[in-house]
């Protein structure tokens, strides 16, 4: 039998009217496995399943609008079918015990005409195009430089999380999450060098948006299914924040008060900022700390140190729970965990470096399709 005293990951956690066997959380990743209609594919099901002995999971990136579509074969949560599918997903994940919030993650400056079922042109907080390539149904092409997001586009993002995250419910997700972090919508208009507006959506305002787009899906499907995740600092995809703290502390300052399910914080390696040493103060309820942004993968150690430390409730893993999938009971067994393979999965379609990782047994959880 595991010795639960042994690891403070190990020990069960309540989170609103869910009961987790555990502090361990899978973070979200893109994984590309849709279908070009933005259905999740059959084999989303058994991915999902299979690692439901995370305390909770957080879904892959799922956009909120068709104008908020990031990449080609990027599920969504717009259309009935899209509903359909990630049900088949929540099916799974709770027939397996599992639990399963939504991340909705809106683009912005984050997509190409050729990402989009709609063919829509980027649209951003301010007219700064991304540095890098990006993903699209044909390749690789450079970016473009997105429209300025008008008053009504503002308010129409806004209302898409919102009706989003009404699906995610009707689809079976426990919770929702609002990705503000890592590049996309949410956090270009928190970034100093994404958000050059002088409206009120700029400068002091700059967390306008990320409270106007929280309160819209509290305003849905309650608070204590609500959450947000946040990257002080991050500089993926040419973000830049030179001072994140003052930001951060007003916009918690106003998200605190709502009593939202959890806030989800990332301390990105590099950045000097201290995230979870300064925010977790100014945060009353449920916080996932997440520390590998950006640097090597969470170890075992190091995601109790942040529980020990009690900088945060539970810790987030990604890329561990990539190659294993039942990463809890390698844990709380000491199964060595296996490193990710080669990437040359991460983004396909099929279950190759997928659903194809054994579990410490050497048996597959569940079959691929």
């Amino acid at each position: 039998m595991p010795n639960h005293e042994t690891s403070p990951l190990l020990t069960p956690y309540t989170l609103g009217s869910l009961e987790l066997p555990n502090r361990i959380a899978m973070a979200p990743m893109t994984r590309y496995r849709g279908d070009e209609d933005g259905v999740p594919l059959p084999i989303v099901a058994d991915y999902y399943a299979q690692r439901a002995g995370a305390g909770l999971i957080v879904s892959e990136g799922i956009w909120p609008s068709f104008s908020g579509q990031s990449g080609w074969r990027i599920p969504g949560l717009v259309t009935e079918d899209q509903v359909r599918g990630w049900r088949r997903v929540t099916d799974a994940v709770h027939a397996a015990g599992g639990r399963i919030a939504a991340q909705l993650m809106h683009a912005g400056r984050n997509t190409h005409p050729d990402s989009r079922i709609d063919g829509g042109h980027p649209l951003a907080p301010s007219p700064v195009p991304q540095p890098l390539p990006v993903r699209t149904r044909y390749g690789k092409a450079d970016p473009l430089v997105p429209a300025e997001m008008t008053g009504e586009d503002i308010r129409t993002a806004v209302a898409d999380h919102a009706r989003a995250a009404r699906n995610a419910i009707r689809a079976g997700f426990d919770l929702v999450e609002l990705h503000g972090a890592n590049s996309y919508l949410i956090h270009q208009f928190l970034a100093d060098n994404t958000n050059l507006r002088t409206d009120a959506y700029g400068g002091s305002g700059r967390t306008r948006f990320a409270v106007e787009a929280v309160r819209a899906v509290v305003a849905e499907i309650g608070a204590e299914r609500t959450a947000i995740r946040l990257s002080p600092g991050n500089s993926q995809f040419g973000m830049a924040e030179a001072d994140p703290a003052p930001v951060y502390r007003s916009l918690l300052a106003e998200l605190d008060p709502l009593g939202l399910a959890y806030l989800h914080l990332t301390e990105a390696a590099g950045s000097g900022y201290r995230a979870l040493a300064d925010l977790r103060p100014r945060w009353s309820g449920t916080l996932i700390g997440n520390v590998g942004e950006n640097g090597e993968a969470t170890t075992k150690g190091a995601a109790e140190e942040v529980l020990r430390s009690g900088r945060a409730d539970l810790v987030s893993f990604g890329r561990a729970f990539i190659s294993n999938p039942d990463l809890p009971h390698r844990f709380a067994t000491g199964a060595p965990v296996a490193p990710p393979e080669s990437k040359e999965h991460f983004y396909s379609q099929g279950p190759e470096g997928y659903t194809d990782y054994p579990a410490a047994s050497g048996a597959l959880l569940t079959a691929a399709r």
